[in-house]
């Protein structure tokens, strides 16, 4: 085996033990942990492949925001102290979808002619940097506003009601 394929099927191996983790762990709590394994392996799958930028995007939205709202919407309403066992019955069909899918995601990128190295064509991280704040800051300010929405949600539901302890 190269040595340089080490450090990516250990990677892999991470993020197929996290995600099985998600899918197969009772407690929502330790499930969504286990969410935050598979986007750190994930980012560093993206630092092993070269593309820095995208493991530093990895790190600050997946596991910075959305990993942190979801951990807090779980303990704001308190799903994580109750143990969800789910139906025995929908474990196959659940299974059985997700070994289709991945079947259809490997079959379609298996063809697929991976480029050697970088084109000299690609784009700089400066320009990507001035894309950002010039084009593209009035749609991830709307997604900054849902987030604020969905915690604002999660507050409201979670809140005990009049006459309940």
């Amino acid at each position: 085996m190269n040595t340089a394929a080490v450090p990516l099927a250990i990677l892999s191996a991470l993020v197929l033990v996290g995600a099985l983790w998600v899918v197969t762990l009772h407690n929502l709590f330790r499930a969504a942990l286990s969410l935050g394994l598979v986007f750190l392996g994930i980012a560093g799958l993206f630092i092993c492949l070269g593309a820095e930028f995208l493991a530093l995007v990895q790190l600050l939205i997946y596991v910075g925001a959305i990993l942190v709202l979801i951990i807090f919407a779980i303990m704001l309403t308190n799903s994580w102290q109750r143990e969800t066992l789910p139906a025995s019955r929908q474990r196959l069909p659940a299974a059985l979808a997700a070994l289709a899918l991945f079947a259809l995601l490997a079959r379609a990128t298996w063809v697929l002619a991976w480029p050697a190295q970088i084109p000299g064509g690609a784009t700089r991280l400066k320009d990507l940097g001035l894309v950002l704040v010039k084009t593209l800051v009035l749609p991830f300010e709307v997604i900054s506003l849902i987030f604020v929405v969905v915690v604002v949600g999660a507050i409201a539901v979670a809140a005990p009601r009049k006459g309940q302890s």
